[in-house]
């Protein structure tokens, strides 16, 4: 089922192709629900496809609600943005500055470790951790408490890996300087000053509107994720709620010169520019800034943040310079290729911006047999394999979340991998397929970490150690 809110201009047509290939890709994958959205200039396109649930099935529409999961820390660091620009925090002073009780399982690190290397990401502790303190008031402060346990793999700032654990410390900043909970201090901050009306925290402000619930694929068929909520101590992680209007609305207000819609003066025009301005390297074409992903592309400046929770996924592309957003709203945890198949055709029909091709480059075998090993992240282990003239990816996940003890998910499907570069590789087919994997050596040449979404992977065994390895 799809409807559609189109204004009639000549760009329709290529929206429509657009609506066309998400139709497609939620048969092939099994996603129930999806929102597409497209900002081009003064024009703006919403198509909504699908129903809310399986079980007690509604039609999506364009005001349904959708967990937007991690695209909510450009949210947390645009609010601790302006408490930067107030004086009340600093990007490059110690964090127990505030939190002079901040405990890690580093204790140098914990000491030196600041608001900038919360925001890029480049912490170098285990940043998957999640757990469900409820709705308590004091779930962000006791999450803290958990963080000592979370090893120190990288010396602090030297290597990008996504931390989400970091942003549990970015949403505790915001309580401790503001006076507020994270919840109160984001509408006071943000949501209310750019008048985002359907973006919400809580399972209680959510029950009367139109929203999704989350679903995973078993068996080639979806079904519900249970459950729904991940909890008060992962809102400044990844927790808002909101709808394709209110995040046109917040596109707006990154791609403009800081002010809301009535003209209030949020950030500066400099500190807006500094978020969108690459601070580390983070992989394959990628570069972190304050929160926002950075894509240099022909000229400009391509920004996205993407968001996983419990069976929803959600996507936000901005390009500032060409006024351009395009978000989607899923309620499947298949929807990575369609998500990205669409932002690339979007990127080129609208702006005429192709993203470069990975192209595997020919390599002997004893070369390629280098990489194989196991490779180990605190949400998955990975055994690269030697299989006939490829190697191929084997992902196991280890569960945990969205709270510890969660159990693993089903493994996805051996994914062939190629090189293109010297330690560089593109995942060939399977649910990940496009995707750039990197390799990261000691100083004496050996391998150390595979970065794969994301994430760097500690490599522990070489392939001759692990042939039997589960797959």
């Amino acid at each position: 089922m799809m409807t559609t809110s189109l204004t009639r201009t000549p760009d329709d047509a290529v929206f429509r192709q657009l609506c066309q290939m998400v139709e497609q890709g939620m048969g092939r994958e099994a996603i129930p629900g999806v929102v597409l959205g497209v900002m081009h200039g003064e024009r703006q396109f919403v198509a909504a496809f699908g129903v809310t649930s399986v079980e007690n099935p509604l039609p999506v529409t364009a005001d349904t609600l959708f967990q937007v999961g991690s695209i909510t820390k450009t949210f947390t660091a645009t609010a601790l943005m302006r408490l930067v620009e107030a004086g009340q925090l600093a990007l490059d002073v110690p964090l127990r500055t505030w939190l002079p009780n901040l405990q890690l399982a580093d204790p140098d690190v914990a000491e030196r470790v600041t608001l900038r290397h919360l925001l890029t990401h480049t912490g170098g502790w285990v940043g998957d951790y999640f757990n469900d303190y409820g709705p308590d008031s004091r779930a962000l402060e006791r999450i803290l408490a958990d963080l000592p346990q979370l090893a120190q793999l990288t010396p602090l700032g030297e290597v990008w890996s996504y931390n989400n654990a970091g942003f549990y410390i970015a949403g505790r900043l915001i309580e401790v300087v503001t006076g507020q909970s994270y919840e109160q201090a984001m509408h006071t901050l943000l949501l209310d000053p750019l008048q985002l009306k359907r973006s919400f925290f809580f399972p209680h402000e959510i029950i009367t509107e139109r929203f999704v619930v989350g679903h995973e694929v078993a068996d080639q068929r979806p079904r519900v994720a249970r459950p729904w909520w991940i909890g008060r101590a992962g809102h400044a992680i990844g927790g808002l709620v909101s709808c394709v209007g209110d995040l046109f609305e917040y596109a707006r207000f990154h791609m403009g010169d800081g002010a809301a819609g009535d003209g209030q003066r949020l950030l500066s025009p400099p500190s807006l520019r500094l978020m969108q301005t690459p601070q580390v390297a983070a992989g394959g074409r990628d570069w972190m800034g304050l929160s926002w992903f950075i894509t240099p592309l022909a000229g400009e400046q391509v920004l996205r943040h993407g968001g996983a929770t419990h069976g929803q996924m959600a996507h936000l592309t901005l390009v500032p310079s060409r006024r351009f957003a395009y978000i989607m709203l899923t309620n499947s945890d298949e929807a990575e290729q369609l998500i990205y198949g669409v932002r690339k055709a979007a990127l080129r029909e609208y702006l005429g911006l192709r993203l470069p091709e990975a192209v595997p480059v020919p390599t002997p075998l004893d070369k390629l047999a280098e990489y194989a090993g196991r490779y180990e992240a605190a949400a998955q282990s990975c055994d690269l394999r030697l299989e006939g003239e490829h190697l191929r990816l084997h992902i196991t996940p280890k569960g945990g979340f969205p709270t510890p003890d969660s159990p693993p998910g089903q493994p996805p499907p051996p994914m062939r991998i190629a090189l293109y570069a010297e330690d560089r590789a593109v995942v060939l087919d399977g649910p990940s397929q496009e995707a750039l994997i990197e390799f990261l050596r000691h100083p004496d040449g050996s391998l150390a970490w595979m970065r794969l979404g994301g994430r760097i992977h500690q490599r522990v065994s070489r392939g001759a150690e692990q042939a039997g390895a589960p797959s």
